[in-house]
């Protein structure tokens, strides 16, 4: 293989270009879909209950309720979690912006604590110390696929009357501590993305341990409406109340029967993002200039993506040449995530210092690729094409 770069002129290691994710859809997703399609309910039908239930089995919650997305999942949470004009919820810079703006879409504001160096966890010493008597929920994040300190978390929510809602968009199928992701916190949130572990097209998912929440949260995403439709039509009766401003967040049964068909495939899905993750650290983690993800030994991570950090202070370049330099490669690198408090809708770039640590990991960060389909030649693609670059330029 030629030493020169591709982004200098030299051949990529892969003639084309690999996502950082992808859905993985087959002959039984189809069909799932085209039966739903053919059926009498399209919405609001039967498929939809059945999802929930497979579902909540599956993360050993009690209740699930499903949602059009994964951010009307957490603006739901954040509603029946009581935050409110005025009210304050607890999170992490580094996370996808719907984390925080949940908070914003009930009237309350967001605040946001650093991280953890190791894991790019929320810090729930930084989120305690973070607290006022305005503080109605905390929001830890599962970032990576690896779970938050839970237990952590709840004390502190329990201390101080907080509800915590989890953040689990990236850990369908994590363990923390022996019990699955879904079944601990007050509330859990969901995402079913396309580049998630189970797709619905788009779609959000949220347990929950409490049957009020759950009741609470199915009228929230009807409209605020006290029956649903199929209810009314099998008792013949016409009549229904709005008893709150609700949202129209309803998951179609479209969706819900290539959920179900998914579901049952998060076994094999999750064997192989563990093995694909396993293949980077073993052939990364010694390489001079990266720093592999931490997962610590009492959880079990759904590897949702691969953060790699640089250790920039070893290289001749930034994180930006990095990331140019493997796109141009073919290897289809992201980073998550821009930090909240430095996007415009927040407070910009002049709100740099303000979260030393997760800036600190944002500059470095790289997301590899790692998506069930991905073959052992991908995997070996991208492992070539970082040593490749980090060699190049290396001080």
């Amino acid at each position: 293989m030629p030493d020169r770069l591709a982004i200098d002129g030299g051949t990529p290691v892969r003639a084309t270009l690999l996502p950082y994710g992808r859905q993985t859809i087959d002959g039984d997703d189809e069909r799932a879909v085209l039966e739903a399609l053919r059926a009498d309910y399209l919405t609001t039908g039967p498929r939809v209950e059945a999802f929930e239930e497979a579902f909540a089995a599956c993360v050993g919650a009690p209740y699930a309720v499903a949602f059009a997305n994964g951010t009307a999942a957490l603006h739901a949470a954040a509603h029946v979690a009581g935050v409110g004009p005025g009210g304050e919820g607890i999170t992490t810079p580094l996370t996808f912006v719907a984390t925080a703006n949940c908070i914003r879409y009930v009237g309350g504001t967001p605040v946001l604590a650093d991280i953890r160096a190791d894991t790019m966890a929320l810090d729930v010493t930084a989120a305690a110390a973070a607290v006022t008597p305005r503080t109605r929920a905390l929001l830890p994040v599962d970032y990576g696929g690896a779970p938050a300190d839970l237990d952590e978390s709840l004390a502190l929510a329990r201390r101080q009357s907080l509800v915590v809602i989890e953040d689990a968009a990236h850990a369908l199928g994590a363990a923390y501590k022996g019990r699955p992701v879904g079944s601990i916190a007050d509330l859990t949130t969901f995402s079913l993305h396309p580049v998630k572990h189970v797709t619905t097209g788009e779609g959000g998912v949220v347990t929950t341990r409490e049957a009020e929440l759950a009741a609470r949260l199915r009228r929230f995403r009807n409209h605020g409406i006290d029956t649903d439709a199929r209810t009314r039509a099998a008792q013949g009766a016409f009549f229904y109340d709005v008893v709150e401003t609700g949202m129209n967040y309803r998951l179609t049964d479209l969706q819900c029967a290539l959920g179900l068909s998914q579901l049952k495939k998060l076994p094999a899905q999750l064997v192989r993002r563990r093995e694909i993750a396993a293949a980077y650290t073993a052939q990364l983690a010694s390489l001079a200039g990266v720093e592999t993800p931490t997962v610590p030994a009492d959880r079990e991570s759904a590897w949702h993506i691969y953060p790699l950090r640089l250790n920039l202070e070893s290289l001749t370049v930034d994180r930006g040449r990095v990331f140019a330099a493997l796109r141009a490669e073919n290897i289809g690198v992201n980073v998550h995530y821009v930090p909240v408090h430095l996007h415009t809708a927040y407070e910009g770039p002049r709100a740099r210092g303000r979260f030393p640590i997760a800036e600190s990991s944002y500059d470095r960060l790289v997301t590899l690729p790692l998506w069930p389909g991905m073959t052992d030649r991908d995997v070996s693609d991208v492992v070539c094409a970082v040593r490749r670059v980090v060699a190049a330029y290396r001080l």
